[in-house]
């Protein structure tokens, strides 16, 4: 296990969160989901997150976080999801498949903690989404 040792607390908060896009379009592209990657590190490092794995398939992404026990799950997908939408629309501007109002996430999403499973394997089933295609 992965503990995270911090003044006051000693922790290992891990979840498996997926985000689909809104209507569960078909629209990302290899070069989109490394735009994700890269969005959603960068978003995960303002938020003291540890990103462990990250990947995603036309309609939806995958990712597997250890997170501080200051913020709460809902927080955190706020968060990463409004990082990562301004992000991708600033980077594919007039990319014309994302709708009327321009929403790239569902505002629905999933998330599980991760402790019964081990890491090894989730790790391994989020690296593997793309061969299931």
């Amino acid at each position: 296990m992965n503990y995270v040792q911090r003044r006051h607390s000693v922790t290992c908060l891990q979840s498996h969160l997926v985000f689909t896009t809104k209507y569960r379009r078909k629209i990302f592209l290899d070069e989109h989901i490394e735009q994700l990657r890269w969005a959603f590190g960068l978003a995960c490092e303002k938020l003291d997150i540890d990103l462990q794995e990250f990947d995603g398939e036309l309609d939806h992404v995958h990712l597997l976080i250890q997170y501080p026990p200051k913020l709460s799950i809902s927080v955190i997908v706020n968060s990463l999801k409004a990082t990562s939408s301004r992000r991708f629309k600033t980077l594919n501007r007039g990319y014309g498949r994302l709708g009327k109002n321009g929403a790239l996430w569902s505002r629905s999403y999933f998330a599980a903690n991760v402790g019964g499973a081990p890491i090894a394997v989730l790790k391994k089933y989020i690296q593997n989404q793309r061969a299931s295609e």
